[in-house]
């Protein structure tokens, strides 16, 4: 296991299409797995098999993402948030879930992806259990 991987993943609701690119920043392979569980298990064992998994470039960490992402850093693998392509310039060229992925894993193995992934704990999801209480406390009164 001598050389250190970069991978980069495009996410959906049911699948995550990953690229693994090598040290030296070439595409190794591309692959999809289901959004589950063992279908996260399956994807690092997959980027396992390549090398040491130094970095993991995520599309959509605070959405379709989240699961991934808790499982990643769960097993001690960094991970960041990689803005979604240009929609248009994407559409123009064809889109692409594996063009996706392997721009996410090239965008973090360039350093262009610094983005801290969105994670629900902490003061920011303190706050949004308090805005949805208050929320839901102001239409019971009002429906009262």
């Amino acid at each position: 296991m001598g050389s250190q991987i970069t991978g980069g993943v495009d996410t959906h609701l049911d699948v995550r299409v990953a690229a693994v690119l090598g040290d030296r920043g070439g595409l190794l392979a591309t692959a999809s797995f289901d959004a589950t569980a063992a279908g996260y298990a399956r994807l690092v064992a997959w980027l396992e098999s390549f090398g040491e998994v130094v970095l993991v470039g995520v599309e959509g960490t605070g959405s379709y993402g989240t699961g991934l992402t808790r499982h990643l850093q769960a097993l001690g693998i960094r991970v960041v948030e990689v803005d979604r392509p240009n929609r248009q310039r994407r559409r123009r060229a064809g889109k692409s879930d594996t063009h996706d992925a392997v721009s996410a894993a090239r965008a973090a193995f360039a350093g262009d992806a610094l983005g801290a992934p969105k994670v629900r704990d902490g003061n920011v999801e303190a706050i949004r259990v308090l805005r949805v209480a208050r929320i839901g406390a102001s239409r019971d009164r009002t429906r009262t």
